[in-house]
């Protein structure tokens, strides 16, 4: 296992504290609003298309039965953009759009946010209310793991998950 941690991307930015932190706020209570991780609800699974719908696919039949010790559920509703694991679940959808941090021009646009490689996948770090939530920055498509604060340390659980990614999510050709 290799994990490190760095910037989501190279670039710099500046921006006004107050309207990011507003927006963070905004869009984490969008995010978490669409994804109840307790009770019989699963996480709402991401509509990608294309080559992203087709590496989404390819993804769900690779994942691993066990992630951080918690062996693999049933999403409801099931999806082949969804997974989850354990209880509270530690939920993962592909597909779902870029992340605010990483869309240049956006006001949560922020290339220096913390990122973590593990097994030479990067993934964007976001903390949440009850643990992380993480993104894949390089891929073409997204794929975001949410994991509960359950599970410390909680970047534990892209260990297993990181090679699946690899493996069938190619990165994004470089501009």
């Amino acid at each position: 296992m290799s994990i490190r941690r760095r910037a989501a991307s190279p670039r710099s930015v500046s921006t006004n504290p107050a309207a990011a932190v507003g927006a963070l706020v905004a869009l984490a209570s969008l995010v978490t609003g669409g994804c109840s991780l307790t009770g019989d609800a699963g996480p709402t699974p991401p509509s990608p298309s294309g080559r992203a719908a087709k590496v989404c696919r390819a993804l769900h039949d690779a994942l691993p039965k066990r992630v951080d010790g918690q062996q693999r559920g049933k999403a409801d509703p099931v999806s082949d953009y969804t997974a989850v694991w354990g209880d509270p679940a530690i939920a993962l959808r592909c597909g779902v759009p870029e992340p605010a941090k990483l869309t240049p021009g956006n006001e949560e646009y922020n290339p220096t946010a913390d990122a973590a490689e593990v097994n030479r996948v990067s993934w964007l770090m976001e903390k949440q209310d009850d643990g992380y939530r993480f993104t894949t920055t390089d891929r073409v498509a997204y794929v975001e793991l949410t994991v509960p604060g359950d599970y410390k340390p909680e970047v534990e659980a892209l260990t297993e998950l990181s090679d699946a990614v690899r493996h069938t999510v190619p990165k994004k050709p470089k501009d």
